[in-house]
């Protein structure tokens, strides 16, 4: 976790990204007409600043590993932008993206898969330098032997095989490879979650130490929220190819403001002697996650989010900021209270408070202010 900026100046943004988009087609017939498309990112908006740590959560199929494989243009986006140190990389062909690859980098989820069986940990590590031609000073194996080092291994480990090292140690063996060319971004894909909880901590730890050392910038994605928590300073909580909130780690975990993310903190157990056998408030959504084929119309949580009303199915709401450095995609957002929420269909402003009653009262301007707790269909009939 980077240390917080102290000249009162906000620094230029080393990633921006906007509207970014991924749709893989759906093709069949012996013609391979597409058909349909997987909507895996599908307009996202984030900024990254030097020597930050953005966290990004999320279920599994939300788009997390997709949108890191754009950013580090591992992936070709369908539309949108992708903006490293001002300049746009979105659509760079091979020859111009090799240089930024000494910038850019990424760490995999699996140790297993990621690392070649058949080359050396030498072989492994020192394969940027070849094929980036460069010659660090000292010669390459030193270099390496030196990385080894610095991610807890033996440098002696030069000349051996990753079917010799557990799941931790080839975890490292990737860091290093990650952090050969000194690169200034690094996006981490679940890096601990392939491993066994008592060597989750120390990869953790390794990449704090490594950022406050280095001095890199790190786009962790992961579903651990425990991790997140420990390795962030920002956060961003995606559900089905969107962020639906971004906001710092203390406002995200003291006062979400998304339904879907005020149930994720509520999954989150709190290891704290003194409240056991407390009963503490969870969340349980009900029904599947939609589609990423074809996603629900208007906001895409409302077929699991309790406090939906019909502005919910047909208006898209947009990412806002309704609090200092919190932003929040939602309509009816939670610990709201006192703060105006625009509605997006009826363009008015909506003051949400707790003494709104649950069939809805009629504001000064006419617009309906609906009660957060009880959601109701159209016709205004509780819903089951």
């Amino acid at each position: 976790m980077s240390e917080n900026n102290t000249t009162g100046t906000t620094p230029e943004p080393l990633l921006k990204v906007s509207g970014l988009v991924k749709h893989f087609p759906i093709k069949k017939g012996m013609l391979q007409r597409q058909v349909g498309a997987v909507k895996a990112v599908d307009g996202i908006d984030f900024e990254v600043l030097p020597g930050e740590t953005l966290g990004v959560v999320g279920e599994s199929g939300c788009g997390k590993s997709t949108m890191g494989r754009l950013i580090t243009r591992l992936l070709e986006p369908t539309g949108g932008t992708i903006e490293f140190e001002g300049v746009d990389v979105s659509h760079l062909g091979v020859a111009k993206m090799r240089p930024l690859r000494r910038d850019i980098q990424m760490i995999f989820q699996d140790p297993y898969g990621s690392l070649n069986p058949r080359h050396t940990v030498g072989s492994i590590v020192s394969a940027p330098f070849k094929l980036q031609g460069v010659e660090p000073e000292g010669g390459v194996r030193q270099e390496v032997q030196r990385l080894l080092g610095l991610v807890g291994l033996n440098p002696e480990h030069y000349n051996r095989y990753p079917h010799e090292f557990s799941g931790g140690q080839r975890q490292r063996i990737g860091i290093a490879r990650a952090l050969a060319l000194k690169p200034k971004l690094v996006v981490a894909d679940e890096p601990v979650s392939a491993l066994d909880v008592s060597i989750q901590a120390q990869v953790v730890n390794l990449l704090d130490d490594l950022q406050q050392e280095l001095g890199l910038t790190y786009v962790i994605i992961a579903h651990d929220l425990s991790v997140i928590r420990h390795v962030s300073d920002r956060i961003a909580v995606m559900y089905l190819g969107k962020i639906v909130e971004l906001a710092d780690r203390k406002s995200l975990y003291e006062s979400p403001m998304h339904p879907y993310t005020k149930a994720l903190m509520s999954a989150v157990p709190v290891p704290d002697p003194r409240r056991r056998g407390v009963k503490s408030e969870r969340i349980l959504l009900t029904g599947d996650v939609p589609s990423p084929i074809a996603p629900p119309p208007g906001c895409r949580f409302h077929t699991r989010c309790w406090k939906a009303t019909a502005v919910c199915k047909t208006d898209e709401p947009p990412l806002l900021e309704l609090r200092p450095g919190q932003r929040v995609a939602c309509h009816h957002p939670e610990n709201a209270e006192g703060l105006t929420v625009p509605v997006a269909r009826e363009s008015v402003e909506v003051s949400i408070t707790k003494t709104a009653s649950s069939s809805g009262t009629e504001a000064p301007d006419g617009a309906a202010v609906a009660d957060a707790p009880e959601a109701k269909d159209e016709a205004g009939t509780p819903k089951e």
